[in-house]
């Protein structure tokens, strides 16, 4: 019998908000000393009562739109309980039965190369919980992260891969790049992935029993993680055997689940609205003020970049997958005007010395005006492609123009037919067999002597020039 996997994500966002969910210590926890960014509210002390960050609530429902959810016109926080040791006050403030965000949608290509709808089923706000270090057989709590806001969007089991579950996850880390809600970055634990899975028989419309794998910190892990599950389902049932409802972690180091604890239900955290927090009416006036701060978002994006600049899809999703690029090459075509050149530039030599230095855009030196300037002195023959380069690695060290880069390096091209014919006249003397070839009709000989004239011009002959004297030269005109 084949099988077909059932796919459901859960992600957790840390928002990029100033303060807290409910009270105002700081929300950037990670460089802190352990337990600096407290307060009686977030220690959950006797008689403290919260306060919604709207910030928070802002974001949350730009995050919804940007899926394509409706967003609530009236909407509660609920009392979350379960008794783990990284909650200060035994329950955590969440959503439950109203979230902000619902029934919304994103896009990702299936197996066969179609457009395929991943529902949203709801987007919801809540607190994080404080951070448990294991120290052999004790447990170390720093409450700096509890209480900063945590965002929490829910699909429904719509994806069937390990594959499309990655493109939902690099897609929605985009959006929420775009948004400047969250980093997104999943090593630093700013957004976490829980993966719901079950299998069931090709063509069945059941669901099977579904397994939760917790705290995926990686797209990596994900992949892995929901591979590694299907396979086991799959084996389990052609053995005859049942599939046990669990929580499941993941072992990054053997590559495989293993059991946590048996999975909860909706009634074990025992649910209630949050009594010292009002329920919140959200206007279309709000929500219509939160619209009108969104952005153009990835996919709109690569398509007016098709459209607009003549790219393929590849080569426009490459320039969307991150905001800060995106806006830089935009820039760049508003600069110098031919984006087919400048996608060459940024593509190829922006991206390889990212690449190689480890570096990010804001620490390379080079403005879209900049590379336009350069672009501009390819054109008009001053310094050749190769030239070029060079002066774009110069530039985005010391921050030069690349006018100053090419005058302080001597580096522009011989154009001159007087200075190129005495060298072009040595190069023929010292190189009387491949002239002979050339004469010949053996075109692979030009190429060797043009390499040489270039060579003893440390590369500033302009090519085009060199060449055409080079034939002329060895012709007798």
């Amino acid at each position: 019998m084949k099988y077909e996997a059932v796919i459901g994500l859960e992600v957790h966002a840390q928002l990029l908000t100033r303060t807290k969910m409910f009270c105002g210590c700081s929300a950037d926890y990670a460089s802190a000393p352990p337990n600096t960014h407290v307060c009686p509210v977030c220690l959950a002390m006797p008689g403290v009562l919260p306060v919604i960050n709207r910030q928070a609530v802002e974001f949350t429902i730009m995050t919804g739109l940007a899926l394509n959810c409706e967003i609530a016109p009236y909407s509660r926080f609920a009392r979350k309980n379960y008794p783990y040791p990284d909650l200060m006050k035994g329950y955590q403030i969440s959503q439950y039965e109203l979230p902000f965000c619902a029934d919304g949608w994103l896009t990702v290509m299936d197996a066969d190369g179609n457009e395929k709808r991943i529902r949203v089923e709801r987007v919801h706000l809540e607190e994080d919980t404080a951070k448990l270090t294991h120290v052999g057989e004790h447990s170390l709590v720093d409450v700096n992260r509890a209480g900063s806001p945590l965002m929490e969007i829910v699909s429904q089991p719509d994806m069937r891969s390990a594959d499309e579950a990655h493109q939902y996850l690099t897609k929605l880390q985009q959006i929420l790049r775009y948004l400047g809600v969250s980093t997104g970055n999943m090593e630093e634990g700013a957004m976490r992935c829980e993966a719901n899975i079950s299998i069931r028989p090709v063509g069945s419309d059941l669901l099977g029993t579904k397994v939760e794998i917790k705290n995926l910190n990686s797209f990596r892990s994900v992949s892995l993680a929901v591979e590694y599950e299907i396979a086991r389902h799959t084996e389990l049932l052609e053995a005859g055997k049942a599939i046990q409802q669990v929580t499941m972690g993941w072992n990054e180091q053997i590559g495989a689940t293993f059991v946590q604890r048996n999975k909860e239900e909706a009634h074990d955290y025992r649910y209630f609205p949050e009594p010292d927090l009002p329920p919140l009416e959200i206007g279309s006036e709000w929500v219509d003020e939160v619209r009108s701060r969104l952005v153009e978002l990835p996919d709109a994006r690569r398509n007016r970049f098709m459209a607009e600049h003549g790219l393929s899809a590849h080569d426009a999703a490459i320039l969307v997958a991150e905001r800060e690029i995106a806006d830089y090459y935009e820039a760049c075509v508003k600069a110098y005007g031919d984006p087919k050149k400048v996608l060459h530039w940024v593509s190829g030599e922006l991206f390889r010395l990212l690449k190689a230095t480890g570096a990010s855009l804001t620490d390379i030196k080079i403005t879209p005006a900049a590379l336009a300037e350069l672009l501009r002195l390819i054109d008009e023959n001053v310094i050749n492609q190769n030239t070029g380069k060079s002066v774009f690695e110069a530039m985005a060290g010391t921050g030069q123009s690349a006018k100053e880069v090419v005058e302080e390096r001597g580096l522009a091209q011989i154009s001159d037919d007087a200075a190129l014919i005495k060298i072009i006249q040595e190069v023929i003397e010292q190189n009387p067999d491949p002239v002979q070839k050339y004469r010949e009709g053996k075109e692979k000989a030009m190429g060797f002597l043009l390499g040489q004239v270039m060579r003893a011009t440390r590369g500033k002959a302009n090519p085009r020039v060199a060449g055409d004297l080079l034939r002329r030269a060895i012709a007798g005109e």
